[in-house]
């Protein structure tokens, strides 16, 4: 048996024993409930040359119950080479990449604790960033260094220890400190608090400060010949710090395009409330990836281009009249970053009311039809392959339907609603009672159901539990109009707003053919196109 200060190795995992693998990275286990995270401080040096980073993550917990172990991540070819409290080396024993840190002494409930984990290696290098995790090391056109982490899906521990499971954050933010070559410059989350110059070996250390608790994932490491520029923005909070970084090369295109920031930030606090980090400001921060939602440090790689890419993913035209990342990953600021998925498999959460943000901002700015038209055009990317929510407790997502059909669903959810205030108070009344919070999609639904005016729960059972789409099945006889529900989940009941014989009504179908008569006989209906449902005249009359 090894002794304290010693890394012990468990076997290496076969595949045979995926599951087990699975539900470890997936799971709140017992060595992840009985201590919350309070606050790290992640402090590194990267050494451009060797593409290694090397440094330690202090981490500062409470403890809620007895327990006798704390799991934390860090993923090969990363190496956890230690970890200390109090002074001493403490016993560590390694599963897959879960590392299980046995403290020193007693625990005591209520009290609070720091551990330091020291790592070092090189990360990583992902092949389609942002999608695949790790550090992209790339140059701009000077050839000076241009690098930065992406890590999603993955999650955190691609590049750096802490607890890597989105159900827990450190309630008391995060401080970053990252010492690079002195002629270039880390941009990290939060507000910069001061930079250190190390003359005797040609360095700086950048350190950031975040005083809101962030996703593992949402940690940034940005890092180039950076200029910056910012402004500020009276919101409803008060004065927001906007500050924007950028390659030096891309200045003056960025002084211009970067406008669509600002724009945003106007149109989600009207929807969604106050932008929600006042305390550590909004960054945009150029990096050699498409982008991601970084907490209060959004990242920018579309090009200066409008669109995604240049494309408008709802071929509308209304997709090319803005910048799809700025709008997007912005978006992720409400949800993603304040509302914050506890299971990976509640992904929706994040990207659902992201996606339908796009054409709540294209609402705002141009007028509620072309924001319905872009909604409804985003209809082009659903694939109904299967159930938007994933499996709980393995680390699993969803289909990726959860972009364009949960916005589709959060739009349809809009009509049923049918009262656009109250419909905006509900939007902005989530960012408000779960700030800062972590949720389950049990929560959120709730939420919703309480205080729409219609029964939702059979709607989110339809769309984010199940793989088709509902079809209003109708026919015409003797002047009647009979209808009913099909592709639907049991008990599916949904209320739908059609034209009839030119007229505007609400059905009311079931499962069951019903007949709804008229003064005058029905001949013709058309479902409103805002509904994401299919109709079919079963008879064709």
């Amino acid at each position: 048996m090894a002794g304290a200060g010693h890394l012990v190795l468990a076997p290496s995992v076969q595949a045979a024993e995926e599951p087990w693998r699975t539900e470890l990275r997936g799971a709140i286990t017992p060595d992840r409930a009985w201590w919350d995270l309070d606050h790290y401080h992640l402090d590194i040096d990267v050494d451009v040359d060797t593409k290694t980073i090397s440094g330690t993550n202090t981490m500062r917990y409470k403890v809620l119950s007895d327990g006798q172990r704390l799991q934390v991540e860090l993923q090969a070819p990363m190496m956890f080479m230690r970890a200390e409290q109090n002074g001493k080396r403490l016993k560590v024993i390694k599963k897959d990449y879960s590392y299980f840190i046995y403290p020193d002494g007693e625990q005591k409930v209520g009290e609070t604790y720091e551990i330091k984990m020291i790592f070092e290696g090189t990360p990583i290098i992902p092949n389609n960033p942002p999608w695949d995790a790790g550090i992209t090391w790339t140059t701009d056109s000077s050839g000076k260094p241009f690098i930065a982490n992406s890590n999603q899906d993955q999650g955190a521990s691609v590049w750096w220890p802490n607890k890597d499971h989105g159900y827990d954050e450190p309630d008391s933010g995060m401080d970053i400190s990252v010492e690079v070559p002195d002629d270039l410059m880390d941009v990290s989350n939060g507000q910069l608090v001061k930079v250190e110059e190390h003359k005797d070996r040609g360095t700086k250390t950048w350190h950031w400060r975040m005083k809101n608790p962030p996703n593992n994932y949402g940690v940034n490491l940005s890092i180039g010949d950076y200029v910056h520029f910012s402004e500020k923005y009276e919101g409803e909070d008060g004065t927001l710090d906007m500050d924007y970084y950028v390659l030096r090369e891309n200045l003056d295109k960025a002084k211009t395009h970067f406008a669509d920031a600002r724009r945003t930030i106007e149109a989600f606090e009207h929807w969604f409330g106050p932008y929600p980090f006042y305390e550590d400001g909004f960054k945009l921060v150029e990096v050699p990836y498409l982008g991601m939602e970084h907490q209060s440090a959004v990242t920018y790689g579309n090009k200066y281009l409008m669109g995604y890419k240049g494309r408008d993913l709802s071929d509308t035209g209304w997709g090319l009249k803005w910048d799809f990342i700025i709008i997007h990953e912005t978006g992720h600021e409400w949800f993603a970053n304040n509302i914050t998925a506890k299971d990976i498999a509640d992904l929706w959460i994040h990207e659902s009311f992201t996606n339908y943000s796009e054409g709540l901002y294209t609402e705002y700015h141009f007028g509620k039809e072309a924001g319905a038209e872009y909604v409804r055009g985003t209809r082009l990317g659903i694939s109904n392959d299967k159930p938007i929510i994933g499996q709980y407790g393995r680390h699993e997502k969803g289909s990726k339907d959860m972009y364009p059909k949960g916005g589709n669903m959060l739009h349809t959810i809009r009509q049923l609603v049918d009262c656009d205030d109250l419909w905006r108070s509900i939007l902005r009344g989530l960012n408000k009672t779960f700030h800062n919070q972590t949720v389950t999609s049990a929560e959120i639904e709730s939420y919703m159901n309480d205080r729409s005016p219609v029964e939702l729960g059979k709607v989110f059972d339809q769309y984010l539990r199940y793989d088709r789409v509902p079809t209003l099945e109708y026919y015409f006889k003797e002047g009647t109009l009979l209808v009913r529900w099909t592709d639907v989940v049991p008990g599916f009941d949904m209320p739908v707003k059609a034209v009839v014989n030119g007229a505007e009504v609400w059905l009311k179908p079931t499962e069951n053919w019903a007949a709804v008569s008229f003064e005058q006989p029905a001949s013709t209906l058309a479902v409103d196109p805002d509904f994401y449902v299919r109709s079919s005249n079963i008879l064709g009359n």
